[in-house]
C-alpha cells in the first residue's frame, strides 16, 4: 500500500452508490481521491504505508512528570528498518508507545527514551532522526466507511450546484457544508490524532 492512498476503490464506491455503468468512472475516481484526502485532514494523519524505511526528523520533549524524554513521531506499525539517532549518536534503548498498540491494531505514535540509552536526545529542534517504514499496515474498516460516505457526498454534489440538496417542499432540504459529513466526523472521531506540543 502506498503513502496517502485512496481508501476505497472505484468498484467499491459504485457498489455503494448502486451504479452499474462506466459513464461516471472518472468523476467517481476524483471523488474517491478528494474524500481520502478529506479523511486525512479530518484526522490529522493518513492511513497508507511508505514503501521503504525513510528518515524523518523530530524534536524531543522533556516529560517533567515522569522524568523522561519523549519523541512524538508519525504513525508507525512496523519495526522494519527502525533506527533512532540523536545528535550524538544512536539512541539504542527506547520504548514504543502506546504500549499495546500492536495488539490493538493501532500505530505507535511516540518513542520514550530510556535513561540507560548510550545516547540521550537533546531538546534541539529536529534533533532526533527516526528511520522507519512509517504508516498503517492496513486501512481500518471505519476509515474505509468514512471514505465511502464522503466520496458519495462529493460525487452527488454536482446535483446540488448551489450547495443545497433535497427539496424544501418535502422538508428534506440539506445545506452541504464546507467540512466533512457529520456522520464521517463521528466515524473518524476515534482515529483523530492530536499532536503534543513540544
Amino acid at each position: 500500500m502506498p503513502w496517502a492512498p485512496d481508501y476505497v476503490s472505484t468498484p467499491e464506491l459504485k457498489g455503494y452508490l448502486r451504479i452499474s455503468d462506466t459513464a461516471d468512472d472518472t468523476e467517481i475516481a476524483y471523488a474517491i481521491s478528494a474524500a481520502s484526502r478529506a479523511v486525512d485532514r479530518a484526522t490529522n494523519r493518513q492511513f497508507g504505508l511508505v514503501v521503504a524505511a525513510q528518515a524523518r526528523k523530530y524534536t524531543a520533549r522533556w516529560d517533567r512528570d515522569r522524568a523522561r524524554y519523549v519523541v512524538d513521531i508519525d504513525d508507525l506499525m512496523t519495526v522494519t528498518g527502525l533506527v533512532v539517532t540523536g545528535e550524538n549518536g544512536a539512541i539504542d534503548v527506547f520504548a514504543k508507545e502506546p504500549g499495546n498498540a500492536d495488539l490493538n491494531g493501532v500505530p505507535w505514535t511516540r518513542l520514550v527514551v530510556d535513561p540507560t540509552s548510550t545516547t540521550l536526545p537533546t531538546l534541539k529542534e529536529d534533533g532526533v532522526t527516526v528511520t522507519a517504514q512509517f504508516g498503517w499496515t492496513t486501512v481500518p474498516v471505519a476509515v474505509k466507511q468514512a471514505a465511502l460516505l464522503q466520496a458519495a457526498r462529493f460525487f452527488t454534489r454536482r446535483q446540488a450546484p448551489f450547495g443545497v440538496a433535497g427539496s424544501p417542499e418535502l422538508g428534506s432540504e440539506l445545506r452541504l457544508l464546507a467540512k466533512v459529513d457529520p456522520d464521517v466526523a463521528v466515524v473518524l472521531g476515534p482515529y483523530t490524532r492530536w499532536w503534543s506540543a513540544a
